[in-house]
């Protein structure tokens, strides 16, 4: 089995960028997730975080970013969303000058972990270049045996008539649908909606997590009612499929009662 923890949304904001927004704490829940993964009796095999990594794309907050990431013991996996900015991000993770789209896979695990860089600077919505599904169609080709998981900031488009900026666009969405056909795809992990979200899509499942800022009233059908709420998931693979557990971080639950270990061993 291979576990991993699928963080999204970080939004982190150093407090000299020149951010605007009425934003939490987002330093200090990450700084929390961090602590609750190293914490995990079972530590996972790597932890991705799928894209909006800081809220300005400013280089001061990509250092904070990485000072609170740095403890991780597990391997980390990075994305970018429509929220990061590529020559601050390079500056800090990557190639001091880049500017360039990030993408790259490793084998993690069980896993081959194909990830994508949907931005579209300027745009809110995503998409995904032919260089990239040039790299996409090579990848897979090069560990065609080994189950792929596919992480990027926006997911495909499930609904057609579904409002444009929540996805990649149309044509996207059907070329990737065409070039993962056949393939032995695990899962999607997503992020920007932020939701708890599963979809399947031509047998792919594909996970959204509502991620470290804050998540949305999906009871609110007309406007878009931003609340609190944060979390991430904890991913399972076996040769059966992937499983996805959802994490709530805040607000904080109260605690009803607790069972102990020898007790749940008894039930039958």
């Amino acid at each position: 089995m291979t576990r991993f923890v699928h963080l999204t949304d970080l939004h982190v904001s150093h407090a000299r960028a020149a951010d605007a927004a009425t934003l939490p704490d987002t330093p200090g829940s990450l700084r929390r997730a961090v602590g609750l993964i190293n914490a995990m009796e079972r530590q996972p095999d790597f932890v991705v975080a799928s894209g909006d990594l800081t809220n300005m794309g400013d280089v001061q907050s990509y250092e904070l970013l990485r000072e609170i990431l740095q403890p991780l013991e597990a391997p980390l996996v990075l994305a970018l969303g429509n929220h990061d900015k590529r020559a601050g991000f390079h500056q800090v993770f990557g190639q001091p000058g880049a500017e360039g789209a990030y993408f790259h896979d490793q084998v993690l695990g069980e896993l081959h972990v194909i990830t994508l860089d949907t931005m579209v600077p300027g745009r809110v919505a995503g998409t995904i270049t032919e260089e990239q599904f040039d790299f996409l169609e090579a990848a897979l080709a090069r560990e065609a045996a080994r189950p792929k998981l596919i992480v990027m900031h926006h997911p495909p488009r499930v609904e057609p008539a579904g409002l444009p900026w929540g996805t990649i666009d149309m044509a996207a969405t059907e070329r990737l649908a065409e070039v993962l056909k056949g393939q032995r795809v695990a899962g999607i992990l997503s992020g920007h909606i932020h939701i708890n979200r599963v979809s399947h899509w031509h047998g792919i499942p594909i996970f959204v997590s509502m991620g470290l800022n804050s998540t949305v009233d999906m009871l609110e059908t007309r406007d878009l009612r931003i609340v609190e709420g944060t979390g991430f998931g904890i991913g399972e693979w076996r040769e059966s499929g992937l499983s996805m557990a959802f994490v709530p971080l805040t607000p904080a639950s109260q605690q009803l009662g607790l069972v102990d270990r020898a007790r749940l061993e008894a039930f039958r």
